[in-house]
């Protein structure tokens, strides 16, 4: 089993947008449900020791999971992603935003359109992000946030469930 996997996180300031590119010791189709299914998601998306919990999920083009982080006092944090576009087993794009328990979008803190590319290589799949922000100061905001360690942290937790579960 490879463990050097890689993971590729850089910001692109000139054109607000996260760029990460990380590779899973996985098949493309078990990559695929980890990211698109909201039992699997709600083992791995938060850092833990946070947990992710979906309160709802339609994963389809205008479909919107609703979803909170939850911290270990119980804590929680909502937000939403709404499907804009999905190519199955390649690629869906969503808008990504904090929002209350309703799914009513909070407007204190910046929203952000995710590009996620999926693609086998050999025994792995590459999973290719971009986050793309409005502006820098949005940006910004999310990476001193911690965005780069917490999603480190989920990656990592992704990675578990693919060890445990075999490829």
């Amino acid at each position: 089993m490879k463990s050097n996997l890689l993971m590729n996180f850089t910001v692109d300031q000139e054109n607000s947008t996260v760029n990460v590119k990380r590779e899973f010791n996985a098949s493309l189709d078990n990559v695929w449900s980890a990211w698109t299914e909201p039992e699997i998601l709600d083992q791995w998306w938060a850092p833990s020791p946070w947990k992710a919990k979906t309160k709802f999920m339609d994963f389809k083009v205008g479909g919107r999971r609703l979803y909170a982080m939850v911290g270990p006092q119980g804590e929680e944090h909502w937000a939403i992603a709404d499907f804009t576009s999905i190519t199955p087993k390649s690629n869906f794009k969503y808008l990504d935003a904090f929002s209350d328990s309703d799914g009513n979008l909070n407007k204190d803190f910046p929203r952000s359109d995710w590009n996620v590319n999926f693609s086998e290589q050999g025994a792995g799949t590459f999973v290719d992000i971009a986050i793309k922000h409005e502006n820098l100061s949005d940006l910004e905001k999310i990476i001193e946030m911690g965005f780069k360690e917490g999603f480190t942290i989920a990656m990592e937790g992704l990675d578990k469930i693919f060890a445990s579960r075999g490829k």
